[in-house]
C-alpha cells in the first residue's frame, strides 16, 4: 500500500472517529432520539433521575469524565484495525508523534481511573458534587435527600436540553452540565440579568430566539457562582418560582410571549374600565383561586351595553380572581390562531360560564 493511499485511509478514519465522538460527547437532538447518547447507553447504572437526583447526576458525571478520557486511546487503538500498515501495535517501529500520542492518551486515562476510583471511596463523599453539598453546613447525604425530594415535585421549573439543564424548586436553584451540577440556595441567591442573544434562525425552535444568561451569586462564598441560559418566553416562568428578584442593571429588553403581551394590554384596560365597589357588607376578598399569590382584585359585571343587548351577561361570582390570571384565563380561552382578534373577543366566566368582554372587567376599590 503507497503512502497516499495510507493518508487517505487516515483522514477518512480521523474525519469519521472526530464526528462520531462530537456526537456523542454533545449529542443532537436525532441522537438522542435514537437512544445513543451516553444517558440512555447507561440507564441500567445511573437509575433513575427523577427519584434520585444527586445520585444520578454523581454517576453520570462521572461516567462521562471517564468515557471522554477513553476517547483519544480508542482513536489509536481503532486505527491500528483501519490502516495495519501503520504497525501501530508495535509500539517501538512507530514514529515518535504516535510514541508521544499513545503515551500521552495512556497517562490521561490512568489519572481519570485514578480520579474515579477517588470520588468513589466513602460512598462517593470525594466526588465535586458531593462536596459542593457539604457546603450547606451538614453531611452531603442529608442535603442530596432533600434535594431528590424536592425534584419529585410536579411544580419545578425545568428549562434547557439534558447537556445543560436549569432546575428551580422552592429550595434550590440547580444547574447541570457535562462534568458538574452547580447547586445555589434560593435565600442565599442574587440573580443578575448579564445578557441576551437574538438569533434569527435557532435549532428546535420556530422563529427567531432570545436567550438570556443569568448569573446567579451566592452570598455563601464557598458556592461556586454560575450562569443559567434560558429561552427569554420562558423568563416569566422563572421569575415566579424564584424567592428573589432578578436584577436587570443593564435594562436589557425582555422578549414577551403572545399570552403575557396581551395580559398586559388586558391590565391597561381594565384600568381605564369602571372601578367596583364592593358593599359595606362583602366578605373579605381572599387569594386569587388561579395563582393563590395575591388578593382578587377584580369584579365581573356587564358594563359594555345595555342590560338587554349583546351578548355579555351580569355575572354574579364573588370576587375570587385577580386581573392578570383573569386575563390569562381570557386569552387561552381564544382562537389562538387570530391573536388580533382577543380584545375583541368575549369568554366564559372561568366559575359561572356567563360570557363577558374586556371592557366587563371592573378593578375593585
Amino acid at each position: 500500500m503507497n503512502a497516499k493511499v495510507e493518508e487517505n485511509i487516515t483522514a477518512v478514519y480521523s474525519l469519521i472517529y472526530v464526528l462520531m465522538s462530537a456526537c456523542l460527547v454533545c449529542p443532537p437532538k436525532e441522537v438522542r432520539t435514537a437512544g445513543l447518547s451516553l444517558q440512555n447507553i447507561l440507564s441500567s447504572w445511573l437509575g433513575s433521575e427523577e427519584l434520585f437526583f444527586i445520585q444520578y447526576h454523581v454517576r453520570r458525571a462521572t461516567a462521562t469524565v471517564l468515557f471522554h478520557s477513553l476517547l483519544p486511546l480508542g482513536y489509536y487503538i481503532g486505527l491500528i484495525f483501519v490502516n495495519p500498515s501503520l504497525e501501530l501495535w508495535n509500539v517501538w517501529r512507530t514514529g515518535l508523534f504516535w510514541q508521544l500520542f499513545l503515551s500521552t492518551s495512556l497517562i490521561f486515562t490512568a489519572i481519570i481511573i485514578i480520579l474515579v476510583y477517588h470520588w468513589s471511596r466513602n460512598g462517593w463523599s470525594n466526588h465535586p458534587i458531593s462536596k459542593s453539598l457539604s457546603n450547606y453546613g451538614s453531611r452531603w447525604n442529608t442535603v442530596s435527600s432533600s434535594i431528590n425530594i424536592e425534584m419529585r415535585r410536579v411544580d419545578k421549573f425545568t428549562s434547557g436540553t439534558p447537556s445543560s439543564r436549569v432546575y428551580v424548586t422552592d429550595t434550590w436553584v440547580l444547574k447541570t452540565s457535562t462534568y458538574h451540577v452547580y447547586i445555589a440556595q434560593q435565600q442565599d441567591i442574587h440573580l443578575n440579568l448579564e445578557a441576551s442573544e437574538n438569533h434569527t434562525i435557532a435549532a428546535e425552535h420556530d422563529g427567531p430566539l432570545q436567550v438570556l444568561n443569568i448569573r446567579v451569586e451566592s452570598i455563601n462564598p464557598a458556592v461556586t457562582p454560575f450562569t443559567i441560559r434560558l429561552n427569554s418566553m420562558e423568563y416569566a416562568e422563572l421569575r415566579e418560582k424564584l424567592q428573589a428578584p432578578v436584577r436587570n442593571a443593564r435594562s436589557i429588553v425582555v422578549r414577551q410571549t403572545l399570552s403575557e403581551q396581551f395580559v398586559d394590554a388586558f391590565r391597561q384596560q381594565v384600568i381605564l374600565n369602571e372601578v367596583y365597589s364592593p358593599p359595606h357588607d362583602a366578605p373579605v376578598l381572599e387569594a386569587c383561586i388561579g395563582c393563590m399569590r395575591v388578593t382578587a382584585d377584580c369584579k365581573l359585571q356587564k358594563l359594555c351595553n345595555d342590560q338587554s343587548q349583546g351578548d355579555c351577561q351580569h355575572c354574579y361570582c364573588r370576587p375570587m380572581w385577580c386581573i392578570d390570571c383573569m386575563g390569562r384565563w381570557f386569552a387561552s380561552r381564544q382562537n389562538q390562531q387570530e391573536p388580533e382578534t382577543w380584545m375583541s373577543s368575549k369568554s366564559p366566566c372561568p366559575t359561572c360560564r356567563s360570557k363577558f368582554c374586556v371592557l366587563d372587567v371592573s378593578r375593585i376599590s
